[in-house]
């Protein structure tokens, strides 16, 4: 089973000037050590307006940094909002072929549509929207990434004419897609769209085998048409994550934190009411923290010989990776290192056993399927030679607007009200260039 770390860079109430800072140093610094320390992957949310519960509203800066302190941790949007309000298609296929350029191809494409009205009203989108929006973003992005030139796109969210989107990734056709999934029928969609199902929920291994098994069906079934141009077969799900040899002191530096996660929810998604730059959800949350009797997803709070057998059990019915919180309500960033280390001195060698004997033998199995799947996408059609435009430079069309000819106001460059010293050829000489194919 692979092991990845999620990172939401929560930060309670009380703040301080600094605290913002030292979180995203912390957070830089425990990356970089469970990249030393063999961790396979590294997700990272993004939020927009939910104080205290997530920080993290411009993922791709971040992910940038992290990047540069890492070698091998496979580096992941956990998710990237796809609505084209939140992020304009363009922009995630340009963003997401930079970081996989500078990486060493190491990005997953994680996707998602936002849970939350804050953030969803706070860009112009109705909840009845989101799915649709979630769509048109993910596959034409996905689109943008792999065709040369992009045809263009007049669609019910965006519109944009031909063009050729640059850089292209590493990971050809692109980045590996995963989907943000809460529910099971979330995780059969994400099957269906043949994406990786990333499950920000808590369950036990019993009924983790339920969705593992249905999710397999889907893909080996013709209900799987890709909407990227690649399959992503993998499903993944959470756990919190504090290992000491004490159980009583994992407990006791980790379970707090945790459930502070779990509140956090309730409250920008179910339950709560928010006053912006008001509300104080840490002040909130001690008053209730010890009613919070039932926390689903806390196995991995304990002893390693615990946490190791806990873990197992989720392996054994076919999760392909676990990623666990950490970072979350006013766990300390020592805590947080210490149990990364003692997590892969006592636990992570098991769960490594035999991993890429694993990994060979399930692409063995899925390969038919994979390209079945593949046959059944509808493609987007490439322009033919004729139909690529010409896009004329601004300049042109100044011209033909106000009348001007620059060439014959004098001087070297073709609009004299520009300033500074561009050496730009004269038109005389460009013509001779347009000769050229």
């Amino acid at each position: 089973m692979k092991l990845g770390l999620f990172y939401e860079h929560q930060l309670p109430q009380l703040w301080e000037d600094g605290n913002e800072r030292k979180l995203f140093s912390d957070a830089l610094e425990q990356i970089e050590l469970a990249d030393r320390l063999g961790f396979d992957h590294m997700w990272e949310v993004e939020h927009h307006f939910l104080e205290e519960y997530s920080h993290s509203s411009a993922p791709e800066v971040f992910l940038g940094a992290v990047s540069q302190r890492t070698k091998t941790i496979r580096i992941g949007h956990g998710i990237c909002l796809s609505s084209p309000n939140y992020n304009h298609p363009a922009r995630v296929a340009e963003r997401l072929a930079t970081l996989d350029l500078i990486s060493g191809g190491r990005v997953e494409w994680g996707t998602g549509e936002s849970a939350s009205l804050i953030e969803m009203h706070g860009f112009g989108i109705e909840p009845k929207q989101k799915n649709a929006m979630w769509r048109e973003g993910v596959e034409q992005t996905a689109n943008m990434m792999t065709m040369r030139p992009y045809p263009g796109y007049d669609g019910q969210f965006f519109t944009m004419p031909t063009r050729n989107i640059v850089p292209k990734p590493v990971q050809k056709p692109h980045p590996p897609i995963w989907m943000a999934c809460s529910r099971r029928d979330s995780i059969l969609r994400a099957a269906r769209h043949g994406v990786g199902a990333l499950v920000f929920g808590f369950v036990e291994a019993s009924q983790a085998k339920v969705w593992c098994d249905e999710y397999y069906q889907i893909i080996k079934s013709d209900e799987c048409v890709p909407i990227g141009h690649s399959v992503n077969a993998n499903i993944a799900t959470l756990n919190g994550m504090m290992v000491h040899e004490n159980a009583e002191e994992a407990m006791r530096r980790g379970l707090d934190g945790f459930k502070f996660f779990g509140y956090s929810i309730a409250h920008y998604a179910v339950y709560g009411e928010h006053r912006p730059g008001r509300t104080n959800l840490w002040r909130r949350f001690q008053a209730i923290k010890d009613d919070m009797k039932e926390t689903p997803g806390s196995g991995s709070i304990g002893q390693p010989k615990s946490v190791r057998e806990h873990l197992m059990g989720y392996a054994d019915v076919g999760i392909d990776q676990m990623i666990f919180i950490q970072q979350c309500g006013m766990n300390k960033h020592e805590h947080i290192c210490e149990a990364l280390e003692l997590f892969a001195k006592d636990v992570m060698p098991a769960l490594k056993e035999r991993e890429d004997e694993r990994v060979r033998r399930k692409e063995e199995e899925l390969a038919p399927y994979v390209q079945a799947a593949l046959a059944r996408k509808p493609s987007m059609p490439e322009l033919s030679e004729s139909d690529i435009p010409n896009v004329e430079a601004i300049g042109i069309v100044l011209e033909r607007c106000t009348g001007t000819d620059y060439a014959s106001a004098g001087g070297t460059y073709a609009d004299p009200t520009r300033g500074g010293a561009i050496p730009m050829a004269s038109r005389e000489s460009f013509a001779k260039s347009t000769k050229v194919d």
